[in-house]
């Protein structure tokens, strides 16, 4: 049985990113904004993006003041200040007529263009005006308020990089630098299934003996949450031929597969079995953390390309499976999906809320709820059994404390490693 972090490596090095040249699409994102990018998934940029503009534009002030030449202002003061005549006043968006000769000054606005000749603004906080003419009444710093051509970013050089989501921030930077068109990677598409002749769907009336499977829904919406796109195949009777044809149907349309059950060694437990005989390479069977012992991981090569499809099966006690899809699945397919940075799992220290206790003998997992508090987080163990089939306790998860192996137990006070699964509570 492979550690934790065995697994963590075995799996993570086998994921490869989305092929930037098969695997993506250009999208505009002015035309697609009201329909498609406000209300999509987080796209990932394929390609690098350059631009034909400088930022700034051009020479621009950062003030309302006035634009002089330094040499006609230097060592001014209230006692001994500098008398310039105002030959124009340059709005934002307005074009400057004139060339600012010694003696000369401007009236400009913040944002507007620099007229030539003049090298520094003054800022009208330390004016006044007589006539047509300006009093520089405390001498500036050489060409202070003046925002210079290209110090932001040169043009034809690379603007956005591949691998990073575009979000706010980005879409800004695009727009503003006329690169509406950009090259994204496609979403990556997730079958997920259940297994099991105990499942019914949520909609049926529940009969003796019977489980509602939770599992398939859990996990698309973790999927979803992540920029996946997951595909519901349902449950699947634990039939051999059944279960066959279900993962090979979904190694046809998937990037990557995900099943819940069947991956223990009870005599319906077939997955391993059925993978083989689909040409799988299997790679890990069961992985020392608690809970989520039975973990299967396989993967596939499908078509001219051979494209690489990857196989998760997961235990079917639904604390279990969300939690080694935290663990695994999740990271996978955010690098899957195109990430350069941010898609390993995210770990944070806190400060236990109340005494953690594991048998020392598997890597554990405890759900709960991380507080950020005075600056620091703090983990708050759920209520309740702790078991794998409990899955009512799971409800507000963000984060799972973690106990390594050979450690039985964590006091209230102390630090805590927390797998981070969502957002912190605020104080």
């Amino acid at each position: 049985m492979l550690s934790v972090q065995q697994a963590e490596e075995i799996i993570f090095h086998r994921v490869q990113p989305l092929d930037a040249k098969l695997d993506a699409e250009v999208v505009d994102l002015l035309a697609a904004f009201d329909t498609t990018l406000a209300t999509r998934r987080e796209r990932i940029l394929a390609m690098p993006v350059t631009s034909h503009l400088d930022f700034p534009h051009w020479d621009n002030s950062a003030m309302d003041g006035y634009a002089v030449r330094y040499a006609d202002v230097e060592g001014c003061s209230a006692e001994q200040p500098a008398v310039l005549e105002i030959v124009e006043e340059i709005a934002a968006g307005k074009q400057p007529q004139h060339t600012i000769q010694p003696g000369q000054a401007a009236r400009i606005f913040t944002g507007a263009m620099m007229p030539e000749g003049a090298d520094t603004v003054v800022m009208q906080e330390v004016t006044r005006l007589s006539g047509s003419r300006v009093v520089i009444l405390a001498a500036p710093k050489p060409q202070a308020f003046v925002r210079h051509r290209a110090s932001y970013y040169q043009a034809g050089t690379p603007l956005l990089m591949p691998g990073i989501p575009l979000f706010a921030p980005e879409i800004a930077i695009l727009a503003s630098a006329q690169c509406p068109q950009v090259s994204v990677y496609r979403h990556p598409r997730v079958a997920i299934l259940s297994t099991g002749d105990e499942l019914v769907t949520p909609d049926r009336p529940l009969q003796p003996g019977q489980i509602v499977d939770s599992n398939q829904y859990a996990m698309a919406a973790i999927v979803a949450q992540s920029g996946g796109i997951p595909l519901l195949l349902g449950i699947v009777p634990d039939e051999p031929e059944a279960l066959k044809n279900a993962i090979a149907s979904a190694l046809t349309s998937a990037d990557i597969v995900v099943s819940s059950g069947g991956v223990s060694v009870g005599d319906y437990d077939y997955v391993d079995r059925i993978l083989e005989s689909l040409g799988a390479e299997i790679h890990l069977r069961a992985v020392a953390i608690k809970p989520g012992k039975p973990l299967t991981f396989a993967t596939f090569k499908r078509g001219e390309a051979l494209r690489r499809v990857l196989y998760f099966g997961l235990p079917g006690n639904p604390a279990s499976s969300l939690v080694t899809f935290w663990r695994f699945v999740q990271p996978a397919l955010k690098k899957l999906s195109g990430l350069a940075q941010g898609w390993k799992p995210m770990f944070v220290q806190a400060r236990a809320g109340q005494d953690l206790r594991s048998d020392g003998k598997r890597e554990t997992y405890l759900w709960g709820q991380m507080h950020l508090i005075d600056g620091g987080y703090e983990f708050q163990l759920a209520g309740g059994s702790h078991s794998s089939g409990n899955l009512i306790n799971l409800a507000r998860t963000n984060g799972l404390a973690v106990l390594p192996v050979g450690i039985t137990s964590i006091n209230a006070g102390e630090a805590v490693q927390v797998l981070q699964v969502g957002l912190p509570i605020g104080d």
